[in-house]
């Protein structure tokens, strides 16, 4: 029987997997290139997702931590209870947002690279599925920078929609040049 947590895992490596194969034919040209100076390209996307979830995963795994000390507890602000990541998103952004600096793209480089870095997080994000619980996936996180107050599962779930959000651009990309 899979479990919860399981399922998430799941879900964020079958999106993390179909975004790999949308730039796994992008040249080192096209990958570089930009329809508008204010538009990104595939390595800075790529990039940005790699940061993004970096810094996500991170920021549960101490969290977490935090909470079974009892050094920390967000429990008392739960704007998002019982939303899907879908409908918080539809609640909480504006159609295009600015990102966080700590998730921005600033290093460039080549896609593969990018790539190969976005692929390794999966065996992070699984490292930190064998460290949480099902029954802590309802627990609130630290606050998504323009969500707010997300759940352990909803952060999950938050992964892989910003993943499929990133597949979008991309694709968009290819036709666009």
């Amino acid at each position: 029987m899979t479990t919860t947590t399981e399922q998430l895992l799941s879900d964020v490596a079958a999106a993390r997997q179909k975004y790999l194969t949308a730039i796994a034919d992008f040249t080192e040209e096209q990958a570089q290139w930009k329809p508008s100076p204010d538009c990104w390209n595939a390595v800075e996307i790529t990039e940005h997702l790699f940061w993004a979830e970096q810094g996500g995963i991170l920021g549960m795994w101490k969290t977490l931590l935090g909470i079974r000390a009892g050094t920390l507890n967000y429990e008392a602000d739960r704007p998002h209870e019982g939303l899907a990541i879908d409908e918080i998103i539809r609640r909480t952004w504006q159609e295009k947002e600015l990102v966080p600096a700590v998730a921005a793209p600033r290093m460039g480089g080549p896609l593969a690279y990018w790539a190969a870095a976005l692929q390794g997080l999966q065996a992070l994000l699984e490292a930190f599925g064998e460290v949480i619980t099902d029954d802590e996936l309802r627990l609130i996180a630290h606050p998504h920078p323009i969500s707010g107050p997300l759940s352990f599962g909803q952060r999950f779930e938050f992964l892989r929609f910003h993943i499929d959000r990133h597949i979008g651009q991309v694709n968009k990309l290819k036709t666009e040049e």
